[in-house]
């Protein structure tokens, strides 16, 4: 790749773009050559941002016959050393589950970003939802890491691809990027920075062709092995079967239970810089509002009016999803707060919150077509502090 190319991957700059065009770009500075897709509203403008702007930097964009066929060339290509990608919605993202699971099990670094609409089946093509955020952990079989990401803004949008591509690389699984179409679709401006602030995580290599010796799937203390890189000498065998540390078929129970638990465990290790979050006036507040994506943004401005009403609320907005931050859920639980869940689905993410605080809590579900107002929001956390309070009273008084 020549400099010019590689100048051309980064636009740096002030832009006024929508969401799914700052996750393409996102996805250039992070160093994307390959995108592997097929289109469907309303994450198509990504797909489109990167048929122009792949073959500008030598990259390669491949319209695939379908979502099975588009995650299958996703992850051959991240097996040649290419930074791969694909983009999606409800219906395809359901097409691609087997195959994630794939990727995970070769433990295949790559990006899935799902630009949620309103299901199922069909459903709402070209309006909001967020009803896929239970997919996004649990929708491949089997025990697996997942990593999820929830942008709120069009600059999340391209903060949060660069940020997938190289948690992809650092654990060796596939990571996913869980907008919804109303963060796809508005347009904001959006700064890109030059091409030496954008952070890239290497992948980690074998020392040697041959590997000396070493085994494919034998990991040290981090629990990710290095990935050779097909076509460059080495002697490899990448299956979706349990495999042994040779990446050989070893079908029985005490590999299995290996494997799996070293998946599982790679995720663990890496957790804690994984997991990000946004808190809000957490200091003093008695209700959390636990909030991601789009519907942050209207949870954000209930809390300005709330505030101003002197009530004490606080936002813990969800950057992760997956792997889901439980402890400060835990923590905030502990303190006696209480907390209100809106999501535009009848309750998924809600249903962590409850497992981690220990408690019962406030839903505020509608299931998508429309973002939710600050009214809505604003309105749920009055209605659960006087219910706290009056609760507070009666046991008081008893």
């Amino acid at each position: 790749m020549s400099e010019n190319e590689e100048d051309r991957h980064v636009l740096t700059g002030r832009h006024f773009m929508n969401g799914d065009t700052a996750c393409a770009e996102g996805a250039m500075a992070a160093g994307c050559s390959f995108f592997g897709g097929y289109p469907i509203t309303p994450s198509t403008e990504i797909a489109e941002r990167l048929a122009r702007r792949l073959p500008e930097v030598g990259g390669v964009y491949i319209q695939m016959e379908d979502e099975l066929a588009s995650i299958a060339s996703v992850l051959g290509a991240s097996w040649t050393g290419a930074r791969s990608m694909t983009a999606t919605s409800g219906p395809g993202f359901s097409l691609m589950q087997e195959n994630i699971g794939l990727g995970a099990i070769t433990e295949t670094p790559c990006v899935i970003v799902n630009v949620q609409r309103g299901g199922p089946s069909t459903g709402l093509p070209t309006l909001v939802s967020q009803a896929d955020m239970m997919q996004a952990r649990w929708g491949s079989h089997g025990d697996y890491p997942a990593v999820a990401y929830c942008p709120a803004s069009c600059q999340e949008m391209f903060e949060l691809t660069v940020l997938a591509f190289n948690t992809a690389d650092l654990l060796r699984t596939p990571v996913l990027v869980m907008a919804d179409e109303a963060i796809g679709h508005m347009t904001e401006r959006v700064v890109i920075p030059d091409k030496s602030a954008i952070e890239h995580v290497a992948r980690k290599r074998p020392h040697a062709s041959a590997m000396d010796g070493q085994l494919p799937y034998e990991s040290d203390g981090s629990m990710v092995p290095p990935m050779p890189r097909a076509g460059r000498g080495y002697r490899i065998h990448v299956t979706g079967l349990t495999h042994d540390e040779r990446g050989y078929p070893a079908t029985d129970a005490a590999t299995h239970d290996k494997l799996v638990r070293r998946l599982a465990g790679k995720l663990t290790h890496f957790a804690p810089e994984i997991i990000k979050v946004e808190e809000v006036q957490l200091e003093d507040a008695e209700v959390v509002l636990v909030a991601y994506g789009s519907t942050s943004r209207s949870a954000r401005h209930a809390l300005t009016m709330l505030r101003e009403e002197g009530l004490p609320v606080g936002m813990l907005r969800l950057i992760t999803a997956w792997p889901f931050p439980g402890d400060r859920i835990a923590q905030l639980a502990e303190r006696g707060c209480q907390f209100v869940v809106p999501e535009l689905n009848l309750g998924q993410m809600a249903l962590e919150v409850e497992r981690n605080a220990h408690q019962s809590i406030t839903r505020l579900n509608h299931a998508g077509g429309i973002t939710m107002s600050p009214e809505q929001i604003a309105e749920a956390v009055r209605e659960t502090m006087s219910c706290a309070r009056e609760k507070s009273w009666s046991m008081s008084i008893s």
